[in-house]
This record gives C-alpha cells, sequence and structure tokens, in this order.
C-alpha cells in the first residue's frame, strides 16, 4: 500500500509537539521514527537521507514561525551530529507570567481553541507520544489540547495541487508589490514548496518556456484550470524550486538596530543564521523585501532597518502610511 501523505502543518505541529514534551530533547533518528509524518516514510536500517533533508527544512521553518527551538550537544559525545538533541524549552515558548488576559479576552480564545477542536490530540499525534515512551523518553502532560482542524494554506493550494496531480495549465491574476492591479499568468504548475514558513507555486510559462516561482499569498483569484496538458519532467522541480529560494535568501541581507530584550529580539534574533553584532545590529536574510517590511514595521520602535536602502526605505513608507491612516 501506499505510504499516506501527512499535510505539513500537521508534521510541523507534531514536530513542536514532541519537542515541548521532553526535557532532554530528542535525537534526530528518535524525531524520524516517532513523529508523525516522518515516521510513515522512516526506514529503519534503511536510507533515510530525504526524510533527513526534510527535517533540516522544516526546523527552519520553525525558527522562522519565532519558536524556540533549541541543539544540544552531548559533552560526551562532542562531534558526533547524529547524537545531536533538539528540543523547545517550554519556558521560553510560553507566554511571559506578565501577560494576562481578560474575561472577554479568554472568551474569544475559547472560541478560538473550538475551532481547533478542543479536547484531544489527533490520533497520529497519540500514537507518536506513546511511542516516545515506549522509547523510555519522558513527556510531559498535556503538552497541547488542541488538535488542528483548520488549514494554514492558502486557498489556491488544493486546486493547484489538483492541477498538477493532472498536469494541466492553470490561470490565475497576480499582483505583484507595488502594482495597483493583477496581471492574469498562465503557466505549467510543477511544485509546491514551503520556504521560511510561506507556499510557493513553482511553475513554467508555456509561452516563454521560462520557470518562474509565485508567492501564494499574492495569488488574488479563483485558480482556473484549463483543459490543456503539459508534460515537462517535474522530478526535481520541488528541489529546483527550493534552491532558487534559498539563492535569493543568501542573498538578501538586512542589517537591524534592535531594542534589547523586546519581543523583535526575540523573534528576530532565533532565526536561522541571524548573527548579532556589537551595538545591537542583529544581521538576518530575507527572501521577500516587501514581505520582510511589513514584519519590520509592524515591531514599531523595536527595530530600525539601517540597510539595504530599499528594504529601509519600504519600512519606512510603511510607517509613514500607518501614521497617516490612523491621524
Amino acid at each position: 500500500m501506499p505510504t499516506p501523505k501527512v499535510p505539513n502543518e500537521e508534521r510541523l505541529f507534531s514536530l513542536v509537539l514532541a519537542l515541548l514534551s521532553t526535557e532532554n530533547g530528542l535525537t534526530k533518528s528518535e524525531i524520524l521514527s516517532t513523529v508523525q509524518g516522518y515516521r510513515q516514510r522512516f526506514v529503519h536500517s534503511g536510507d533515510n537521507a530525504n526524510l533527513e533533508r526534510q527535517f533540516e527544512r522544516d526546523k527552519d521553518d520553525i525558527r522562522e514561525l519565532g519558536v524556540p527551538l533549541e541543539t544540544i550537544e552531548p559533552p560526551e559525545q562532542a562531534g558526533n551530529n547524529q547524537n545531536l538533541r533538539y528540543r523547545i524549552p517550554r519556558v521560553d515558548y510560553e507566554l511571559p507570567e506578565d501577560i494576562k488576559f481578560s474575561a472577554e479576552e479568554s472568551t474569544l480564545l475559547g472560541l478560538a481553541a473550538m475551532v481547533w477542536r478542543e479536547g484531544s490530540l489527533s490520533e497520529g499525534s497519540r500514537r507518536a507520544m506513546v511511542k516516545l515512551r515506549s522509547l523510555g523518553i519522558e513527556t510531559a502532560e498535556p503538552v497541547l489540547s488542541y488538535a488542528p482542524q483548520l488549514r494554514v494554506r492558502d486557498e489556491s493550494f488544493e486546486p493547484l495541487r489538483e492541477a498538477m496531480d493532472r498536469r494541466v495549465l492553470v490561470s490565475f491574476e497576480y499582483l505583484k508589490p507595488g502594482e495597483q492591479s493583477s496581471t492574469t499568468r498562465l503557466v505549467a504548475p510543477l511544485a509546491l514548496v514551503q520556504h521560511q514558513g510561506r507556499w510557493h507555486l513553482y511553475a513554467k510559462d508555456p509561452h516563454t518556456e521560462q520557470f518562474k516561482t509565485f508567492l501564494l499569498r499574492r495569488i488574488v483569484s479563483d485558480i482556473q484550470r484549463s483543459k490543456k496538458t503539459f508534460d515537462y519532467v517535474t522530478d526535481d522541480a520541488a528541489a529546483q524550486a527550493l534552491s532558487g529560494l534559498e539563492k535569493v535568501w543568501q542573498s538578501n541581507v538586512a542589517m537591524l538596530r534592535v531594542e534589547p530584550g523586546t519581543d523583535a529580539a526575540t523573534r528576530l534574533g532565533k532565526r536561522r543564521g541571524a548573527v548579532m553584532h556589537p551595538d545591537c545590529i542583529l544581521e538576518v536574510n530575507f527572501t521577500d523585501v516587501n514581505i520582510m517590511a511589513d514584519e519590520l514595521a509592524s515591531f514599531g520602535p523595536e527595530v530600525v532597518a539601517v540597510s539595504p536602502p530599499h528594504l529601509r526605505s519600504a519600512v519606512i513608507e510603511r510607517l509613514k502610511r500607518t501614521v497617516a491612516d490612523h491621524g
């Protein structure tokens, strides 16, 4: 029987759940063989190279979301990467003690929790917890009492996935940053990939034969499937897409002045590759200047974009717009 597919968000949820559940951390082998989304594809005494690469990407996505994922090297096994242990410190993950909710806020949170199906873990996550205990790994209960029912993917994800399965061309309206109106795109969908916590479509323009990457959040219309099929090779499309996005991420470097101890310092400082320089200057990579500018502007006075100039200008423009909108 074919291995059942586990949605990406369920795999990430299960990974966070497992790493929160242990004080001593889990090795890569323990994670891949027990956690929902990995264990289905884990080969005992076999080649798990693809699964390990998936885990490395998932670690980056979790850190990008601000989750404090730690790597622990046992002193007696220094230098042995296979025995590195991973965990999420509960004290850093939970809300600070000085944050309190009013009765109304608690009610709203409760309603939101009901959407996520209050009261039980998903069956897959429960099985993973049982198997972790069978390995002698102590877990703290309850870790989380909600199993996600909402899809965190963009609305266009499923129609695009179906078009990929049927290998048909699709068209949609795409709004690029800074433009007032969208443009119609006709493409052959080759891969859907997640990079830095966001979904992208990797596709080929049938007219120009060029490969292009689209951010799903910028698709502003329904996906229209055509009756025209395509026969492009798609075996390595996802790898090509991720490689291209990684090159963009590597080439874009931001220098930020952050206020120590703030939410901005914590979240931005835990990103993959982040480097803190003297005078509270934080160096971080980014993929999309507009998304980065939106995020930096949301931190208000906690962070100042120093460079590059186009990122700094984009942040200032957003702050001016906010001032104008609110008087």
